[in-house]
């Protein structure tokens, strides 16, 4: 790999935009997938881990090594998919997808104990997308908080500072599943992007993609068109008034490689971790007025751009496999 790429972890819940993410991170040319942290959200980790394999190897990844992270969020002993996110993503993740089973397992290292010592190495040249509840990078900076000063970008899918929440009228789901340790890395000074539902919800797939995707004949490109479909029937019933599905997660891979995409505010954020707001994402009035700013928010996103370079990206990478 050269030198120039950007190391890069994902954190994924993997439910069907993570998949669009993972595909996304191995397609870039400008990035190095180095490996993938598994969390809970869509799915149960231990299933999450396995749709990640499953779908490196369908990719031809099986290089990229795969790690268990959280099972429950910083504040609970366990942890429940929510009846909404089963009928978004399918009872396994993966619109309910028999994948072929991946020949390897997941690595015995921790997740939280590969992001540390992945970030000791590359430091600013590692470049972490988390796309679930910040459980994960909450416990790595609560174990090793030295990785706040060494690690090149954290670039996240989650919150909503100037839309409503898609879980309750403050709160998106992934800041929703653990405020509390959303909360814990948002008062840090780690460099941080927000990648929120602000910008996301305008980045939309139709079958008009699929369809190119299906027509390549390919078994890639018939999983992912696939799971798309499903994505896009889901959303019918959850975001009637959206006409196709959001790239929620693969906006936060493509803003972490080029940042340009989308227009940003500096803003010092905090998350209410008590009803009736918990888990919303706002301006921490507390710290307003602080000299240094280092957590970027995503307002605004130049979704033509994005989405060209989402297509030209992974229609390749699926006709390939």
């Amino acid at each position: 790999m050269s030198i120039s790429k950007k190391k890069m972890i994902l954190d994924l819940d993997t439910g069907i935009d993570d998949a669009l993410a993972l595909a996304y991170a191995l397609a870039d040319p400008d990035c190095d997938l180095i490996g993938i942290i598994g969390s809970y959200g869509n799915v149960y980790v231990e299933q999450g881990v396995q749709n990640s394999l499953n779908l490196l190897t369908l990719l031809g990844a099986e290089n990229v090594p795969v790690y268990l992270g959280a099972k429950h969020s910083s504040q609970t002993d366990s942890f429940k998919v929510l009846p909404v996110s089963a009928q978004i993503h399918g009872d396994n993740g993966v619109a309910n997808i028999q994948l072929p089973k991946a020949q390897r397992t997941f690595e015995q290292k921790s997740g939280i104990d590969f992001l540390i010592e992945a970030t000791h190495k590359y430091k600013d040249r590692l470049f972490f997308v988390p796309t679930g509840p910040l459980t994960n990078l909450a416990q790595a900076i609560k174990k090793d908080p030295e990785i706040i000063d060494l690690i090149g970008h954290v670039t996240l899918m989650g919150g909503a500072l100037t839309v409503p929440g898609n879980v309750s009228p403050a709160a998106e789901a992934n800041i929703h599943q653990d405020p509390e340790a959303a909360n814990d890395v948002f008062q840090t000074h780690l460099p941080l992007t927000m990648v929120g539902l602000d910008v996301t919800t305008r980045t939309l797939l139709t079958r008009k993609e699929t369809k190119c995707w299906r027509e390549l004949n390919t078994q890639a490109g018939t999983v992912y068109a696939d799971l798309v479909d499903y994505y896009i029937e889901a959303y019918k019933t959850t975001n009637p008034h959206l006409d196709g599905c959001a790239l929620h997660d693969p906006l936060a891979v493509g803003v972490a490689i080029d940042p340009s995409l989308v227009n940003k505010i500096k803003l010092n954020l905090k998350v209410e971790t008590k009803a009736p707001f918990e888990g919303r994402t706002i301006g921490d009035e507390t710290r307003l007025n602080d000299s240094k700013v280092t957590t970027d928010v995503a307002v605004n996103v130049d979704k033509i751009r994005f989405l060209d370079k989402f297509m030209n990206r992974l229609t390749p990478l699926f006709a390939a496999h």
